[in-house]
C-alpha cells in the first residue's frame, strides 16, 4: 500500500518540478533570443512571389505611427521601434545609405496588450499589432501593406521595449523577403 501511495505521490509532484525547469528554460532562451516578431502580408510588394521588388532602395526611414487605439497606445512606442530598426536591417544586410532611393515606413497601431497581473498569473503574453506601409518617398505610392506583430511571452521580455523590438524584427522581415542577396551589405 505505501508502495502505491509513494507512486501516487510522485506522480503528482514530478510534472510540478519538470514544469519549473521548462519554465526556467523557457525563460533563458527568452532571454537570449528577445522579443519575437511576425508578418502577415496584406498587399504583396510584388504578385510575383520571386520577384524582389526592394531592389533598387538604398534606405528605409521611418515615417509616421498613427495611434487607432483612441490614445491609448503607450506613448514612444514608434520612438523605440526606430531606435530598433536600423539594427535589425544592418543584421540582414539591408543598407542604409545616406542617400539614395528611399522606402519609408508608416504604421498605424491597431491594438496593443500588455499582460498585467492575470498576464503574470497565467503566464505573460504581451503584443503589439501595426498595420504597416512601405511607399515610395519620391512619388508616395503604396508598395505594400502587411500586419506586424511584436510579441513577448517569457518574464525576461516583458515591457515596451520588447514590443518594439518584436516589431522592429517583423517588419525587417518583411523588407528582408523583398530585398535580393546582391546589394545587401556585409556589416
Amino acid at each position: 500500500m505505501k508502495r502505491g501511495l509513494g507512486l501516487a505521490v510522485m506522480m503528482m509532484v514530478l510534472p510540478a518540478f519538470t514544469g519549473g525547469c521548462t519554465t526556467a528554460i523557457k525563460e533563458g532562451v527568452g532571454a537570449a533570443t528577445g522579443a519575437k516578431g511576425s508578418v502577415t502580408v496584406i498587399r504583396a510588394l510584388s504578385p510575383d512571389e520571386k520577384a524582389r521588388p526592394l531592389a533598387g532602395y538604398q534606405r528605409f526611414e521611418l515615417g509616421k505611427l498613427d495611434d487607432r487605439m483612441n490614445g491609448q497606445g503607450p506613448a514612444g512606442l514608434w520612438g523605440k521601434v526606430a531606435e530598433r530598426l536600423p539594427g535589425q536591417l544592418r543584421s540582414k544586410g539591408i543598407p542604409d545609405r545616406a542617400s539614395g532611393k528611399t522606402a519609408v515606413i508608416n504604421g498605424t497601431l491597431l491594438h496593443y496588450e500588455g499582460s498585467g497581473a492575470m498576464g503574470l498569473a497565467l503566464g505573460p503574453t504581451e503584443f503589439a499589432v501595426a498595420r504597416v506601409e512601405l511607399a515610395d518617398k519620391a512619388s508616395g505610392k503604396v508598395l505594400g501593406v502587411a500586419n506586424c506583430v511584436g510579441r513577448t511571452n517569457e518574464r525576461v521580455n516583458m515591457g515596451l521595449d520588447k514590443k518594439a523590438e518584436g516589431l522592429a524584427k517583423a517588419i525587417a522581415e518583411w523588407i528582408d523577403q523583398n530585398y535580393p542577396t546582391e546589394g545587401r551589405t556585409n556589416e
